[in-house]
């Protein structure tokens, strides 16, 4: 069954928990089961998203188990703990293959790609933790974020020396002029390799879609079609909507730094640990912030020191961005 029609039927981030079970999906057999079979504990989010029309055509799966990785991974990936990421790497390298090679799920396989250095990244840090103090029955470990400098330097690292995506020459020709003509720094088109690798069919199992990632409800917020065709697949729409959005997210933050923190993890989610903290910047927040994002934001600055030679504080604010 394709993980298009998959995504349409099982509740944003489910297929995600289930692929990290630690196998390849099974062969689908002739029967089929509804979303009720495969996802007990599910039933309000069937009643409010399910088309009765559409049934899953799965096997082998273990709807208790499916729900023990949804909430193994949703703890994960919304936890403040960035070395907790490690623990799916291997489980990622396995089903990347495998994604890539059905024409059906290749735009998850281009999103996933998009996503493996956080994983490496992650197990880096694991490596690289200091040991333990050797007590008798020691408490489970916590390994404590890195600050953020420290995540910038291996995010640095990581990036130096990386070539261009394939595609990166065409779109970075095309959208530069598309965010100066929005008086958003051209430079922050590089978002589209953090993104997406510059593969515009990309797409994640949340409903993430396209060069710059734009969820469904954002797209329509910026002035995107999506039926019936869409636009965010389109490159200069999606430009048009992405350089837009970080405008309004700059007007609002004042910061690019917590302007990425926000394209990622949701403006109230910044402004939430903001007020907590009692912080102005992101490296006040920055260790508290979901674990994909403490890593996002080194990532994007990174990939912008390695192809423009600037930092996100560097960049012009958007009023200014046009006399660059």
């Amino acid at each position: 069954m394709s993980l298009l029609l998959l995504r349409r039927v099982i509740a944003p981030g489910c297929l995600m928990c289930w692929l990290a079970a630690g196998g390849l999906p099974a062969q689908a057999a002739d029967d089929t089961v509804t979303l009720p079979d495969l996802m007990q504990g599910a039933q309000q989010w069937a009643q409010d998203n399910l088309d009765t029309n559409v049934v899953t055509a799965l096997s082998q799966i273990d709807p208790a188990a499916v729900q023990q990785f949804y909430r193994e991974l949703t703890a994960r990936s919304q936890g403040e703990y960035v070395v907790d990421l490690a623990a799916v790497r291997q489980t990622a390298r396995s089903l990347l293959p495998w994604l890539q090679s059905r024409e059906e799920t290749r735009p998850y396989a281009a999103w996933l790609a998009a996503q493996m250095d956080y994983l490496d990244v992650a197990e880096e840090i694991r490596q690289t933790a200091p040991p333990p103090p050797k007590i008798t029955n020691p408490p489970p470990q916590i390994i404590l974020n890195p600050p953020a400098q420290k995540e910038r330097e291996l995010w640095v690292t990581k990036e130096s020396g990386r070539p261009w995506p394939p595609a990166a020459q065409t779109y970075v020709t095309e959208l530069k002029p598309i965010f100066a003509a929005r008086n958003v720094p051209p430079e922050l088109v590089w978002v589209a390799e953090v993104e997406s690798g510059f593969d515009r069919r990309a797409e994640s199992p949340a409903g993430a879609a396209g060069l710059f990632q734009l969820m469904p409800d954002t797209a329509k917020r910026f002035g995107l079609s999506l039926w019936p065709r869409d636009q965010r697949y389109q490159a200069i729409p999606s430009a048009e909507a992405s350089a837009d959005y970080f405008r309004y997210l700059y007007d609002r933050f004042q910061d690019w730094r917590l302007v990425m923190a926000a394209y990622n993890a949701g403006e109230g989610t910044v402004q939430k640990q903001l007020t907590a903290r009692k912080a102005h910047n992101y490296d006040g927040i920055a260790t508290h912030l979901p674990a994909e994002t403490q890593m996002y934001v080194p990532r994007v600055e990174a990939v912008l020191l390695e192809r423009e030679g600037l930092k996100l504080e560097q960049l012009a604010p958007p009023q200014a961005a046009s006399e660059k």
